[in-house]
């Protein structure tokens, strides 16, 4: 009993913790402007990249990363601190080459750029270790231990059943695997399950780590693009690479009426156009979903700042329904994280299978191989 009183001790902690740190930033903000808070600079902040990690409640403070450019005399590696600090004024000297973080007002805004004649220059290559990048290191290493752990017991306890964490995590892995790959990939689950199992731990851990500011997490990670972009892509790679003659021909030869193919080509097009919508949805529909939940929040809590200025009983009124709603979506936002890596699996095992499909020739072939006893 006091297990599950400490565990949901600790998780109210972690879905407060989100509130209490947009908050002190919108504080920062406030004071620094009197007019008002920037709230779309907020919003931004905590939604995108950075070449730090924020400290809750002091955000002039962050953890720092390496910076990895290579500039006009080559390659130049150094503390993100040196350009986020305020002592030196942002800007760092490395050799004979400056650099600093661009600011709102420039084309390169949130990027390292180097000064050169006075003028702010993109280096040829940025390869620094970001929030985003370390925050996806963190979620292969979660993801491995999980999938180590429960390869791990077996190995040493055998059909053993497990108990506690490596207990969930089978659970899950045999849920996904029992639901969702096995019967819509049949005799080739195996083949792919590997992968598909992967990418829901991958994303499960990433949707997680996101509604958590302290440190490993607060890594806007699914709610960036071109993370998930590259997962879909993944998916697509592996959907065409290892399809089936029968799904080519379906393609490029579908089996319709032939004034749909001649001598305009328009089931072939959309055919063609559909192989490539696929891995767009999986991108769009990970990527909103996510960056919504945590837009939601923000917004919610900055509403207490926002009518901040029409008295301290609207103020204050704001301030619970504010807080109430902020952790009500946290905890839809926790399940949103569990629904989507379900939902990315499942949309990806179908696209898999499709092209697994195999036609009727080639089917009645494989059973007319089956040995018989003599």
């Amino acid at each position: 009993m006091k297990q599950i009183f400490s565990t949901i001790a600790l998780a109210l902690i972690a879905l407060l913790l989100p509130v209490a740190t947009l908050a002190s930033a919108a504080e920062e903000g406030n004071g620094e402007h009197k007019e008002g808070i920037d709230a779309q600079g907020i919003i931004f902040e905590h939604l995108g990249d950075g070449y730090g990690w924020e400290v809750p409640f002091n955000h002039h403070k962050r953890i720092p990363l390496p910076v990895i450019v290579w500039g006009s005399d080559g390659l130049h590696v150094f503390s993100s601190s040196r350009i986020t600090g305020h002592a030196n004024g942002g800007v760092w000297r490395d050799g004979n080459a400056e650099f600093k973080i661009a600011g709102k007002d420039s084309p390169y805004k949130g990027k390292v750029v180097e000064i050169i004649d006075g003028k702010e220059v993109k280096p040829v290559i940025d390869i620094s270790i970001t929030k985003n990048v370390c925050g996806v290191f963190i979620a292969v290493l979660l993801c491995v231990w999980c999938i180590l752990s429960v390869a791990r017991w077996h190995k040493t306890q055998g059909m053993k059943g497990p108990r506690k964490m490596v207990g969930a995590i089978e659970f899950v892995i045999l849920f996904i695997y029992d639901g969702v790959i096995k019967p819509t990939l049949k005799n080739k689950a195996q083949k792919f399950a590997p992968y598909l199992l992967t990418v829901f731990f991958f994303i499960l851990i990433m949707n997680l780590l996101g509604l958590i500011v302290i440190f490993p997490g607060g890594a806007n990670l699914t709610g960036n693009i071109a993370v998930t972009l590259v997962l879909a892509v993944l998916t697509f790679v592996i959907t065409n690479l290892f399809a089936t003659k029968h799904y080519w021909k379906e393609i490029f030869n579908p089996d319709v009426p032939w004034w749909l193919k001649y001598p305009l080509p328009i089931m072939p097009i959309i055919e063609i156009f559909g192989v490539f919508t696929k891995p767009a949805a999986l991108t769009v529909r990970l990527f909103a979903n996510m960056m919504g939940g945590h837009m939601i929040v923000i917004v919610l809590t900055l509403l207490i700042f926002i009518f901040a200025a029409m008295g301290p009983v609207v103020t204050g009124a704001t301030a619970v329904v504010s807080v109430i709603f902020s952790v009500f979506m946290l905890l839809i936002d926790v399940l949103v994280s569990f629904i989507q890596a379900y939902v990315f699996t499942m949309l990806s095992t179908l696209f898999i299978a499709l092209g697994q499909e195999e036609g009727h020739h080639e089917s009645h072939e494989e059973k007319a191989v089956v040995p018989q006893n003599p």
